[in-house]
């Protein structure tokens, strides 16, 4: 008869880290409510059309997550219909009155609130272009590419994407990014999204994206929200030394708004005006 000493010794690694940090996630809710390093705070949420753990379409409800993560840039995954015409599923008008967070403007998607789902909120500043980008894969995927001028003047590139769930089509969707910013100039830029990548290491279908995106924070675990042990959302950048503080947002909401738990991080904007200044 197998021990259960062994069974638990068979348990990957990133199972047996979060089932021992399991006592430890009443300090992670009071982290999530003290004051934040100074900067910017960029965040990104798979929020699963607005369904959570309990199975019900609230919409609401994860306005108030959005609300409660504070962020002045955010990156939204899932937040349309997936077939049909697309339509929005969150109210946006009452979500930039209660958080001032805008969307950046989409093309040929009249019911849609962003590209295959994926929106791009900010607070202060400009919208210089966008892009949106199909990506390419079985599924359906899409990259939208917003360059902004910070209100200090500052300009970002925010890559917010939704990688598909085959291997072979994350790859290929990582290449295609590394292409994309091979044609573009050398803005400071930041990627954010469900990547949908589990695997760490050399079996990774992200590896692609050191060769463009050199800043790469450790990943943190975002899924599933009630007991996060992957790595499928992440915030990355082309510039070292700009995001600092990368961490899920848990709490006890997020927990059961989604089956992902949000991420965020700092920009340090500074770091993005001297990098500007040098370009």
């Amino acid at each position: 008869m197998t021990s259960m000493h062994a069974k638990k010794d068979n348990l990957p690694a990133s199972i047996l880290a979060s089932i021992r940090n399991r006592k430890k996630r009443l300090e992670a809710v009071l982290a999530a409510a003290k004051p934040r390093a100074e900067g910017t705070l960029i965040a990104s949420y798979n929020v699963h059309k607005c369904v959570g753990a309990d199975r019900r379409c609230d919409p609401e409800r994860t306005s108030r997550v959005i609300h409660e993560i504070g962020a002045d840039v955010i990156a939204l995954q899932e937040a349309d219909t997936r077939f049909g015409e697309r339509t929005g599923i969150l109210d946006l008008t009452r979500l930039e009155r209660e958080t001032g967070l805008i969307p950046v403007p989409v093309s040929g998607m009249s019911k849609a609130h962003g590209w295959h789902g994926n929106v791009v909120l900010f607070k202060k500043g400009l919208v210089r272009d966008v892009h949106q980008i199909k990506l390419p894969g079985l599924e359906p995927r899409g990259a939208l590419v917003a360059e902004l001028e910070l209100e200090n003047g500052g300009e970002l590139r925010i890559i917010a994407a939704h990688f598909g769930l085959l291997r072979h089509s994350r790859a290929r969707q990582a290449q295609m990014l590394v292409e994309l910013m091979a044609d573009r100039s050398e803005a400071t830029t930041v990627l954010l999204g469900d990547l949908n990548e589990w695997r760490l290491g050399d079996r990774s279908s992200l590896n692609t994206l050191q060769s463009a995106f050199e800043a790469q924070p450790p990943a943190v675990a975002s899924f599933p929200a009630r007991l996060p042990i992957l790595a499928l959302d992440r915030i990355m950048s082309n510039r070292k030394g700009v995001l600092t503080n990368v961490e899920a947002h848990d709490t006890p909401l997020a927990r059961v708004a989604s089956d992902h738990l949000p991420i965020k991080a700092v920009l340090d904007l500074k770091r993005v005006e001297e990098l500007t200044a040098t370009a």
